[in-house]
């Protein structure tokens, strides 16, 4: 059985193939808060992120013709955000090395009144860890993608990538326990 997705935004998807700017506009407002957030989480730097954000809209309504509808335009759309953030990391040299796997770290439990504040330092502990290993971090936890799909998108094994996360979060669990977290 074929899966079917029903895309809220098919309307505006269908009026931006038109090259109508108004749906152009309306699509940008519906996505780009989370894409941005999305290609931060990825190069790390906020500059970097609004021009992968623009291309990424630029290259979607160039390309929109090639959307088959086959996922949601959101989806769509990500993809390409995460290729334009992977790309940015490339133009900075970043290479991805494969490296000797790890154990699993013990992760803690966090009590309820402490959460928002070791959130928070989570996130800025994660904007200090090296590229190779925040983006499989990212892609892994925070954007779902599995190990084969992450070494796909990279271009790197699949044991690399685990590799990679596994070190990110001994890495993370470091500069955690430096802050005091």
């Amino acid at each position: 059985m074929e899966t079917v997705y029903i895309d809220k935004h098919v309307s505006l998807v269908n009026e931006c193939r038109q090259g109508n700017r108004k749906a152009q506009f309306e699509i940008y407002k519906l996505y780009a808060k989370a894409m941005y957030n999305v290609a931060l989480r990825i190069v790390n730097f906020g500059d970097e992120a609004e021009d992968v954000l623009q291309e990424a809209f630029l290259d979607a309504f160039t390309r929109i013709e090639n959307f088959r509808g086959d996922t949601t335009f959101g989806l769509w759309l990500k993809q390409i955000v995460i290729n334009k953030s992977i790309n940015y990391l490339r133009k900075r040299k970043v290479e991805f090395v494969n490296i000797e796997e790890v154990d699993v770290i013990q992760e803690s439990e966090n009590e309820e009144e402490e959460l928002e504040w070791r959130v928070e330092e989570i996130r800025e502990a994660i904007t200090q860890l090296p590229d190779r290993y925040r983006v499989v971090l990212t892609l892994y936890l925070f954007e779902g993608y599995d190990h084969e799909e992450i070494a796909h998108i990279l271009k790197i094994s699949e044991s690399t990538s685990r590799t990679q996360y596994m070190r990110a979060k001994i890495k993370l669990n470091g500069l955690l326990v430096k802050r005091g977290v």
